[in-house]
């Protein structure tokens, strides 16, 4: 989702936004500082914990065992609250009132380490620290105390069910997450955002469809993760009008919207402020992966195709968060990313960081893909720096005040 942008990379750019969200772009070369542990070349100041999360997860959902310093790396970088900060170039220093720890890295990492098994103790100080970021309407923002948002709801909600707790009866002031996402979801008679969810009210209180909130609103509104696989009865999900929606009402009218908004061209739109719109390929693997979970994999297919048909060199350019968001797309649609579109993301990802456990590589594709990698790295730097000089920076992960899209 993520959560949610999904795509640590491209979340980073908007981070400036509101919170995968959602970490500031690639670095145009290796930093020899980086540990080897880390998945990615660039710097991983705004993503590293988001990239790794994601990188963890695609490959487990795939039977790929990670490495255990990919692992260790993750586990490691939690503070001794429980929370987890971007990045951590030195563990060894304790966190203070200064480190940038929010709840959409630590709910990726949550998810990750939890799919994994084995790190209980660090899952469980994670998910304590969350329920003591719930705000008072049952939600989370992306920071402790900031405003809830649908996305950063959503993501921890994912990440309470990883850990082994049920959502609805994590409670403050009487409200659960899921009372805090309904609040957020669109009528149906709201014209072109009908069925959406808002990532946040404006300052007026009004909501505005946001996709990149509906997507991670309905894994949200599920009760569901990252990693999320096909389910549904495979009708066409439609909208349904009320003023006491169940989630898998509200979930279904967060489809019927993703849908809608993909029936046309097959993918979402970006409209970051400052830059041109184009298509927006981490946030159409999200709802692939949302209409799968809400719908069945059917109901995924038309953006699936086009993100086979369009998406890989994105993911080259963009680096493993993006790699893992298409593996994560194409696992909950039924599709074999090891074929997707003629290339292996699979292979890919695992090129861009220690060598996973259960599935080596020779020396001659590694650095192939490597390569492949590293090549795009340096234009989306350039790309990031200038459109966060534009407007300014703040969905690291899931945020960004992203208010309105189609």
């Amino acid at each position: 989702m993520n959560v949610v942008r999904r795509s640590a990379a491209a979340l980073a750019v908007t981070a400036v936004i509101g919170a995968a969200a959602t970490p500031v772009a690639h670095a145009a070369s290796p930093s020899p500082s980086l540990p080897s542990g880390l998945y990615g070349t660039g710097d991983p100041t705004y993503d590293g914990v988001w990239r790794q999360s994601l990188a963890l997860l695609a490959q487990d959902a795939v039977g790929v065992r990670p490495a255990a310093s990919a692992v260790d790396w993750l586990a490691g970088q939690q503070c001794a609250d429980g929370a987890f900060a971007p990045y951590r170039a030195d563990t060894a220093k304790a966190c203070d009132a200064k480190t940038p720890v929010d709840t959409n890295m630590t709910s990726a990492a949550v998810q990750a380490l939890a799919a994994l098994g084995g790190h209980d103790a660090v899952t469980g100080k994670a998910v304590t620290w969350l329920k003591s970021a719930q705000n008072k309407d049952g939600g989370w923002g992306y920071t402790a105390g900031s405003p809830s948002d649908a996305n950063s709801t959503s993501l921890v909600i994912g990440a309470l069910s990883a850990a082994g707790e049920k959502p609805k009866n994590v409670v403050k002031g009487g409200r659960s997450a899921y009372d805090a996402l309904l609040a957020f979801a669109i009528p149906c008679d709201d014209g072109k955002g009908a069925g959406a969810f808002a990532y946040q009210p404006d300052e007026k209180g009004a909501l505005a469809a946001n996709a990149d909130a509906t997507a991670a609103g309905v894994l949200g509104a599920l009760g569901k993760g990252l990693t999320a696989e096909a389910a549904g009865t495979g009708a066409a999900p439609s909208c349904t009008d009320g003023d006491d929606l169940t989630p898998e009402q509200a979930a279904a009218n967060g489809a019927s919207y993703l849908a809608d908004a993909l029936a046309a061209d097959g993918h979402l739109m970006s409209a970051l402020a400052g830059a041109e719109d184009q298509p927006d390929y981490g946030n159409t693997a999200d709802a692939v992966v949302a209409l799968a979970a809400q719908g069945g994999a059917a109901q995924a297919a038309g953006p699936l195709k086009w993100l086979e048909r369009n998406a890989t060199t994105w993911a080259r350019q963009s680096g493993p968060a993006a790699h893992a968001q298409l593996i994560l797309a194409a696992h909950a649609a039924g599709a074999d990313p090891r074929d997707f579109g003629g290339t292996d993301l699979v292979r890919l990802l695992g090129a861009s960081g220690p060598a996973p456990q259960a599935a080596k590589q020779t020396a001659a594709a590694d650095s192939d893909a490597k390569s492949e990698s590293e090549d795009g790295f340096g234009v989306w730097w350039y790309v990031g720096v200038c459109l966060v000089a534009g407007v300014g920076i703040g969905f690291l992960l899931s945020g960004r005040n992203r208010k309105q899209q189609p």
